[in-house]
């Protein structure tokens, strides 16, 4: 019932940056939080930022002051604009949608297929 797409992985040197996004789309009445995990190889899933409807954001504290995120509400889309990339920013990248869908305003919530992001010169 929602579909989300994620694009913008890949290969960066240490210091570059990579802009992730992730457009959802579907039988979505409303989102009210948007946001980017990752999970590098042997660890568990992680936050790594979050937003809402009302544009309130929360980052883990390891990305602070280097990643952005955003949304475009018109086009159910988020972004995670990554600066200063590290090694240790290496993972699989996943966006997660939650909301409501129009057939009786039910909650949902997706995860997205996952984009690699590998930073290493």
């Amino acid at each position: 019932q929602v579909h989300l797409v994620e694009s913008g992985g890949g290969l960066v040197q240490p210091g570059g940056s990579l802009r992730l996004s992730c457009a959802a789309s579907g039988s979505i009445f409303s989102i009210y939080a948007m946001g980017w995990y990752r999970q590098a190889p042997g660890k568990q899933r992680e936050l790594v930022a979050t937003i809402t409807n009302g544009q309130s954001t929360n980052y883990a504290d390891s990305v602070k002051g280097r990643f952005t995120i955003s949304r475009d509400n018109a086009r159910n889309t988020v972004y995670l604009q990554m600066n200063s990339l590290k090694p240790e920013d290496t993972a699989v990248y996943y966006c997660n949608v939650r909301g409501t869908l129009e057939r009786g305003r039910s909650d949902f919530g997706s995860w997205g297929q996952g984009t690699q992001v590998t930073v290493s010169s």
